[in-house]
């Protein structure tokens, strides 16, 4: 009787501990990151100990860190294929013949995804860069039998930018390993979304996913439109707050800011801690990374959602 009590009370609390480390795991925050000097250069040789995180103002205890170099990444590339695009779709694919050509590794995959009023599945996750590229040109050839991601909806008008994001995101890069990052080539204008602009940006910060924006703008008889000055500013803000970049492709050579990108995905670091403040109460939690000591400019995004 005492052996099977005694037998029944270790077994209570081998399973509070393993609930325990479970409720502590649900709590690691990640955070990926890309620092550059003062004159602008990538820093490639961080340790943790060059570092200090700040979550609310409040210093965090890093307790992974590692190169994103080492970690293999999937990509996914969105291109808008709405009418607003139409003049730029062959710079889009140009632009991605080079960039393929030079950022994917042994290790890692990527997928394509094009949208108007639908997203279309045009690659899926694929170490082939060339294979992304044929499949694309067979969409360019007007072939729509590609699988939509996200659920079947009525959209009236034609550009879903907010979705192409969110669901990239939640349905192509939420459960991966490793690096994770979203390219997207569009205005920013959208006009059939289910989802808003915070809720698409919260989605990516949930997930660490930094979002590079390449912005090709069609201006209306050479002059900006108010829709074009709301595009550029949902592009600038997206990709701010979720640690990527945002480029003026029409002020910017292509070879020059898809370069950038590669680099800082190369050359970027993962970190994770343990906030001090774990209670879940869906407010917004500021973090910081700064150096300790060197002049860096260190690129994140600004926070997260503790849902």
């Amino acid at each position: 009787m005492f052996r099977a009590a005694s037998f029944l009370l270790l077994i209570i609390s081998t399973l509070c501990c393993a609930q325990d480390r479970l409720r502590v795991n649900t709590n690691l925050v990640n955070m990926s990151f890309s620092a550059r000097d003062s004159k602008g250069g990538l820093v490639e040789n961080l340790t943790k100990d060059d570092l200090e995180v700040l979550e609310d103002n409040v210093p965090q205890k890093v307790s992974f860190f590692v190169r994103s170099s080492d970690v293999p990444l999937t990509l996914g590339l969105i291109v808008d294929y709405s009418d607003s695009q139409e003049h730029f779709y062959k710079k889009h694919r140009h632009d991605l013949e080079v960039f393929l050509k030079d950022v994917l590794g042994p290790n890692d995959k990527v997928f394509l995804i094009a949208f108007g009023n639908h997203l279309r599945l045009v690659s899926d996750d694929s170490q082939n860069g060339q294979e992304v590229l044929d499949h694309l040109r067979e969409f360019d050839r007007g072939e729509r039998n590609f699988p939509e991601i996200g659920p079947r909806m009525d959209r009236e008008l034609g550009t879903a930018f907010y979705d192409s994001i969110f669901y990239s995101v939640e349905e192509k890069l939420a459960k991966q390993q490793g690096r994770r990052a979203l390219l997207i080539f569009s205005d920013g204008e959208d006009n059939s979304s289910s989802h808003d602009m915070m809720t698409t940006i919260e989605s990516a910060q949930a997930h660490n996913v930094p979002v590079f924006c390449i912005r090709t703008t069609q201006l209306k008889r050479g002059q900006m439109t108010a829709r074009n000055q709301y595009g550029i500013r949902v592009m600038d803000r997206v990709a701010r707050e979720t640690g990527g970049r945002h480029f003026d492709a029409s002020t910017t050579d292509a070879r020059d800011y898809l370069r950038e990108i590669t680099d800082e995905l190369r050359s970027s670091y993962e970190l994770a801690y343990y906030p001090t403040r774990p209670m879940k109460d869906s407010t917004f939690r500021k973090v910081l990374i700064r150096g300790k000591e060197k002049d860096l400019v260190i690129r994140a995004k600004t926070g997260y959602f503790s849902r």
